[in-house]
Order: structure tokens, then C-alpha cells, then sequence
């Protein structure tokens, strides 16, 4: 199933409308979440298809959340891309093994997060194309 349904979590109001932005010109819905408590009953609401998760909030930070998201066997297959201004390569290793799907670094290039959710929209259609 294509993509559409996003959620961007983030506490930044600046950087909330600069994904959004992208993301709506691009064709997808959007909705937001300010912070990791908040983004956990959005999803639990709204079942997004993907979520673009910042780090550094009040409350949980975004590598707690996507654990938690990663860990529940109701929301696991969501798929997660950490979007941080956190630039080292620990920070990316960590996130990625907390149970994110890509990791890209603010600000995000529109370019590289439109290819990086293509490329979580083909996997799908790829790994079921490999299976038949």
C-alpha cells in the first residue's frame, strides 16, 4: 500500500511547517504531533503510514518513541525515518538500532526525504515481487 498518511513529530513549530510543506506539495497528508506522548495517541488515532520523528523533545525523546513504537506489536509496521539536527554517525547507528528506517539530518534535503520515503514505498512491492 502507496504511502499517504504521515505524522511528523516534532516540538519545533518552524520545522513542523517546513516538513509539512514539502510533504503537502508532494501530495501526502500530514498531520503533527508536538511531542512523544502526543505522537503515540496520534498514532493509535489516526494510523499513519509513516512517521518522521525528531529527537531532542521535552518529555520522551524521539529514540525513546520509536523503540516504543518499534516494540508494540500493534504499531510496528509503521515505519519510522528519525529526522535531527543530532549529526553524528553514534546518533544515526543509535537511531537505527532503536527501530527507525532511515535517519537524515536537519535541516532534511526535500529531495533526500521524498527519496527516502519512495524508497520505504517500494519495499513492499519489492519484497512481494521476490517472494512470487
Amino acid at each position: 500500500m502507496a504511502i499517504q498518511k504521515i505524522l511528523i513529530v516534532d516540538d519545533s513549530p518552524t520545522e513542523r511547517f517546513y516538513l509539512t510543506d514539502i510533504l503537502a506539495r508532494a501530495g501526502y497528508a500530514v498531520s503533527t504531533a508536538v511531542n512523544g506522548e502526543e505522537a503515540i495517541d496520534k498514532i493509535r488515532a489516526e494510523r499513519p503510514q509513516l512517521i518522521l520523528m525528531d529527537v531532542v523533545m521535552p518529555g520522551a525523546n524521539g529514540f525513546q518513541v520509536t523503540r516504543s513504537i518499534a516494540r508494540d506489536p500493534e504499531l510496528a509496521a509503521i515505519p519510522v525515518i528519525i529526522c535531527s539536527s543530532k549529526n553524528q554517525e553514534t546518533d544515526r547507528i543509535w537511531g537505527m538500532r532503536q527501530g527507525a528506517k532511515d535517519y537524515l539530518v536537519k535541516p532534511v534535503d526535500p529531495a533526500l526525504l521524498l527519496a527516502s520515503i519512495a524508497s520505504l514505498d517500494q519495499k513492499p512491492a519489492a519484497a512481494a515481487a521476490a517472494a512470487a
